[in-house]
């Protein structure tokens, strides 16, 4: 789960990390307020989920309350990579000397934390991964011990920052090591990191926290200003429905159906103990696209319970207007519960994903032979 910025700065905040006096606004005389209040240049921001936003025009300048309710009208209720902005950042402008880059990140490959930093940071940081990919930092942490301060200011002295920026940047970079740490993130960056008279200072904040350990963290869901999406669904171009329980579960389960010569028709994640209702929605989702022939459904029970899922299999079939064939991959917690309520309710099921794959794309291949 991806948090708004200002959670996430909140978030810094409380572990030591330094950020700019800044205020959530829902509308544009609230901003208006807001600035006349700080009674400083502010900087009004886009709270979305998404990348791109200054480019978009979700991040624009005030140099008096005037200025922040024009800017505001602007911005609220415009759309961002099809997002639309409900609420506002209204943050004191910054004097800034320097930007920098530091995110700490998962490395699927070598399974493991990943720092990487750059004496670089803003808006052009992608451009320059791909054009001088040598002018950032990488460095693995060894996860079974501590990551100590030395480490992190060594990672500030081989970005090449001045010397008397290598201990403040480096104290940055150990606090946001122990937040991605502690609450179980995916992803904890800062782009840009500033460094302003006043001292070094986290100008933007990113935070994504697995969704499997969100119940250890129930404070953060609560900060949330939007519900928290049931399931994450794509459609695709294919007619074999893809639901899993979990993003690279669910991505894994569509390779697979790529790899026998089927097409997927959707990505449709149901996250980390998925309930009964959620099983539900999902396949009542799928069901009622038309595109869909043959429903796969790959659930491997950590969290999420076999039993939960096969009821909410019956249950969605048969409230379900249109009949379409599921081929379903169970397996895990409670796995011989919900085996056993789906052989009663007469609905076949496999333990393997690549069995399920393979009688999904062969089941899809009859019903277009049979011109259905």
């Amino acid at each position: 789960m991806r948090f708004f910025e200002n959670v996430a700065k909140e978030i810094f905040n409380k572990e030591g990390i330094p950020i700019l006096e800044g205020h959530v606004a829902n509308y544009p005389e609230e901003a208006m307020t807001i600035s006349s209040e700080m009674g400083v240049p502010v900087v009004v921001k886009a709270q979305v989920l998404t990348g791109g936003r200054g480019k978009a025009g979700g991040v624009k300048f005030a140099n008096n309350p005037g200025e922040a309710l024009k800017v505001s009208e602007e911005i609220l209720g415009m759309e961002i990579k099809g997002e639309k902005v409900k609420h506002l950042l209204i943050e004191e402008k910054a004097e800034i000397l320097n930007e920098f880059f530091v995110t700490v990140s998962v490395d699927r490959g070598a399974r493991r934390p990943v720092i990487l930093a750059s004496n670089e940071g803003g808006v052009e940081i992608e451009n320059l991964a791909k054009t001088n990919p040598e002018k950032i930092i990488k460095y693995y942490p060894n996860p079974l011990i501590d990551f100590l301060p030395y480490e992190a200011r060594e990672i500030a002295r081989k970005m090449g920052v001045s010397s008397e920026l290598i201990s403040p940047i480096g104290d940055i970079i150990w606090k946001l090591y122990n937040v991605f740490k502690k609450y179980d993130a995916d992803t904890a960056e800062i782009n840009p990191l500033v460094s302003t008279p006043n001292g070094v200072i986290a100008a933007d904040a990113k935070l994504v926290v697995e969704n499997d350990s969100l119940f250890r963290h129930q404070d953060l869901v609560e900060k949330l200003h939007y519900k928290q999406k049931a399931v994450d669904f794509v459609q695709l171009d294919g007619d074999i429905a893809v639901i899993g329980n979990g993003a690279g579960l669910t991505l894994t389960a569509m390779d697979m159906i790529k790899l026998n010569g089927g097409e997927p028709a959707t990505f449709l994640d149901i996250g980390g103990g998925a309930s009964e209702h959620i099983i539900n929605q999902a396949l009542s989702i799928v069901l009622n696209y038309d595109r869909v022939k043959v429903v796969f459904l790959n659930v491997l029970g950590g969290i999420t319970k076999a039993d939960d899922v096969a009821r909410g299999v019956i249950k969605a079939l048969e409230g379900a207007e249109r009949k379409v064939p599921i081929v379903i991959r169970l397996t895990g917690t409670n796995e011989e519960e919900g085996q056993k309520i789906l052989d009663e309710a007469g609905i076949p099921f496999e333990v393997s994903m690549e069995k399920a794959a393979k009688k999904a794309v062969e089941l899809c291949e009859e019903i277009k032979a049979k011109g259905k």
